[in-house]
């Protein structure tokens, strides 16, 4: 633990200095095959995701709508 009151005495002089000093105790240390890991999974995650969609929505593709977008007019004498 670094905090404290450090005294510095030269010939006939005596200087203090205060520090304060907080250290992190949960702390994690990034470097850099720690952040490139990440983004490679990040990208093969997004990759697995796209594919995965793309599958599951492909397989409607051949099939065409019944419905039509016709509408059948109901006969009425009084509007004509």
């Amino acid at each position: 633990d670094p905090r404290g009151l450090y005294v510095c005495e030269t010939g006939g002089q005596r200087n203090s200095l205060q520090v304060h000093y907080r250290m992190c105790q949960n702390c994690i240390e990034v470097d850099a095959p720690t952040i490139s890991g990440i983004v490679i999974a990040d990208v093969l995650a997004t990759l697995f995701l796209a594919v995965a969609v793309y599958c599951i929505t492909g397989h409607d593709r051949g099939h065409t709508s019944r419905a039509s977008d016709r509408q059948n007019l109901i006969a009425n004498e009084l509007y004509q």
